[in-house]
């Protein structure tokens, strides 16, 4: 992987978030942009709500196609795709909701908000943001490149529709599978180091804030203490959620990761391990937090969120981006 092929999904984005930006008029754009350095670009969550920003609902369809564009341009195939499916359950689950006493007005695909902070282009940084109810993600270009994918969270109620004319849609499907695949594959020594307890928590441990509290994120069995099947079936875990990414970009992730130490990233899992009842599981390195937890709803509700605790939102590489352009100065 080179620094060119970042560089190229670098341009296609800055392109493709001129093109959207193009397409609104002016008080869209008044919405829609925020300066580099503004703390609304450090503001994330997944739950039920407005976000700052343009929603969908408030373009036409030119300017949400141009959004949608912006999204393909961003992630990988499947990362967009997965991003599409989980903003597309907002209806069935509006459905499902219907009658229960809920406000379901909540359940709007329309109320995913857009936003870019600073100029798009391939001088200073700047990035761009999707958000709304089980969506927060987040890109960081400086110097033309890709140099932050995180914090980056996907969820999905129901994870599998129950019924209805999409009934068995299964939604971000290859987290629990490939944990799944892992965990069974642990001889009980192993089981032992990486079933940290009997129930999951309600939620995921690091939360949203501009840091991630890693104080209560259990650490588990050591990727040390795996055999070389494991530590593939490990791997392909991380790369999994690498992979919302787009190729160069995922490499570039897995490079930093890998240049950190493998040896010291670690899997646990809480919860009993049959499907369907509630579970959660941590993978934590140097430079990698994954938390996946599905345990609302009957076990029917996913968070899945990744992040590096030393570069999310790009500020350990803005920062030496900033001390070369310092230096060079």
């Amino acid at each position: 992987m080179t620094s060119t092929s970042t560089t190229a999904v670098g341009d296609r984005i800055a392109a493709a978030a001129g093109r959207w930006l193009e397409t609104l008029d002016e008080a869209q754009r008044r919405r829609a942009r925020f300066g580099f350095d503004e703390p609304e670009r450090f503001v994330w969550d997944y739950l039920p709500g407005a976000r700052r920003g343009l929603p969908l609902a408030d373009m036409t369809g030119p300017q949400a196609a141009a959004a949608v564009a912006l999204v393909s341009a961003s992630l990988s195939e499947r990362g967009a795709a997965e991003l599409r499916a989980v903003i597309a359950l907002e209806p069935i689950l509006r459905e499902l909701e219907r009658g229960t006493g809920k406000d379901v007005t909540r359940r709007d695909p329309g109320r995913y908000g857009f936003a870019v902070f600073g100029e798009p282009g391939n001088v200073a940084p700047w990035s761009w943001r999707v958000g709304g109810h089980h969506v927060a993600i987040q890109l960081t270009i400086g110097d033309g490149r890709v140099i932050g994918s995180t914090p980056s969270f996907l969820g999905a109620n129901p994870a599998k529709v129950p019924d209805g004319p999409t009934a068995g849609r299964r939604t971000l499907e290859g987290e629990e599978r490939l944990a799944r695949t892992l965990l069974a594959s642990f001889t009980p020594g192993q089981r032992r180091l990486a079933i940290v307890d009997p129930e999951a928590p309600d939620d995921i441990l690091s939360g949203t804030g501009r840091r991630a509290e890693l104080r209560d994120v259990p650490a588990g069995i050591p990727y040390g203490a795996l055999d070389p099947d494991q530590r593939i079936a490990l791997e392909s875990l991380i790369r999994h959620y690498l992979g919302r990414s787009q190729p160069a970009v995922a490499e570039a992730e897995w490079s930093r990761i890998g240049d950190a130490g493998l040896e010291a990233i670690t899997f646990a899992w809480a919860g009993p391990d049959t499907p369907g009842q509630g579970h959660y599981y941590a993978v934590h390195g140097p430079r990698l937090l994954i938390e996946y937890d599905n345990t609302q709803n009957g076990a029917n509700h996913i968070h899945s969120v990744w992040r590096d605790p030393t570069n999310d939102w790009g500020e350990d590489l803005l920062a030496a981006h900033y001390r070369v352009a310092h230096g060079a100065g």
